[in-house]
């Protein structure tokens, strides 16, 4: 008998590609989606089974399909259906408590995969220039997706101490872009004009979203000689990407706010449903992120087919061209530092 593998979140694009892609293991027997919304795409062989996992329902399903590996991608900051802020807290929390609890009843189960976030660092003015797995986030959460991931987090590290027979790996990914890519920071980057916040000009870091499916998959498989499937692991592209760099690559011009106007311009978008533009990624925009990944190297035995710039570079082809044509751009930027240089 080979694995059973069930998934959450499968009615999103990430969940149903990570579908796919797992039954092609040749020690997965069966695979089974669940979410509380059926999937506006196939799931190839997989059974889907219509569940909401903040409900006690899901113990049944671990306990029916007799599970040994769960991979939890329900954690997100945007709900596939419209909804308060409050729901999605829900979704993401209380959805995670309840598969945790499942999963501590379910002797069967042996390996947990759950997918984080590099937003549980935050992002602020006295950050370090890199953030490991074990730095603090120097500013405590108020509210949003962020809070959602620490707290998530914090009931992973719960489960892992009841159950330490159980292989835990928490991944951090860093901002997920390509040419599917559905999460805020790629809305925002398909807007004609980018606001950005005056004065500032963060460092960003990209994962490819074929990256992010297959270190999901190495993560969820038997470890290697010499690797470690259980742990915290950041995710992420190397190198970073400068703001004003990837919007001079898309063709995108800029439109530098104050801080008090982004943040009316962001409440804005979001009432016209244009983009989440929330508090979190008004903060990200500002100061930046970027984050060390020896560990997803040396230990999980992980290494990304793309860099960031690569993974950019990729999204921005998907997106077409803006309305200042890259080659354009840089070369009027070239002109102007050098009249500035030269007087």
């Amino acid at each position: 008998m080979g694995k059973v593998v069930l998934v959450t979140g499968v009615a999103r694009r990430l969940g149903g590609r990570f579908v796919r892609r797992i039954l092609r293991e040749p020690d997965v027997d069966r695979v089974v989606g669940v979410d509380a919304v059926p999937p506006g795409h196939h799931l190839g062989g997989a059974e889907f089974v219509r569940a909401d996992i903040r409900q006690p329902s899901a113990a049944g399903v671990l306990a029916e399909h007799n599970v040994d590996t769960v991979v939890h991608l329900d954690v997100s900051g945007v709900q596939l259906l419209p909804g308060s802020r409050a729901s999605v807290k829900e979704s993401n929390v209380i959805g995670t408590m309840q598969l945790l609890g499942a999963c501590q009843k379910a002797p069967s189960v042996q390996r947990l995969v759950v997918k984080s976030s590099t937003n549980v660092y935050g992002s602020s003015s006295r950050d370090p220039a890199v953030f490991t797995e074990t730095t603090a986030a120097k500013a405590l959460p108020g509210g949003g997706f962020t809070k959602d991931i620490v707290e998530v987090e914090e009931y992973v590290r719960g489960f892992a101490r009841r159950r330490p027979d159980v292989a835990v790996a928490v991944l951090r990914f860093a901002n997920i872009l390509g040419p599917g890519a559905d999460t805020p920071l790629a809305e925002y980057f398909r807007l004609p004009v980018l606001p950005t916040v005056l004065g500032y000009d963060p460092r960003l870091q990209f994962v490819h979203e074929d990256d992010v499916v297959e270190v999901l998959r190495l993560a969820a498989g038997e470890p290697r000689r010499g690797t470690l499937n259980s742990g915290t692991f950041n995710i992420a592209g190397d190198g970073v990407l400068l703001l004003s760099q990837a919007a001079r690559r898309l063709g995108r011009p800029t439109l530098p706010l104050l801080l008090p106007a982004i943040r009316w311009t962001g409440t804005a978008l979001r009432a016209v449903g244009v983009t989440d533009f929330s508090a979190e990624q008004i903060r990200l925009l500002t100061h930046g992120r970027v984050v060390e990944t020896t560990q997803m190297r040396e230990v999980l035995g992980f290494e990304p087919r793309y860099t960031t710039a690569g993974t950019f570079a990729d999204f921005a082809r998907a997106c077409g061209p803006g309305l200042l044509p890259p080659e354009k751009l840089a070369q009027a930027v070239d002109r102007i530092e050098e009249v500035v240089r030269h007087g």
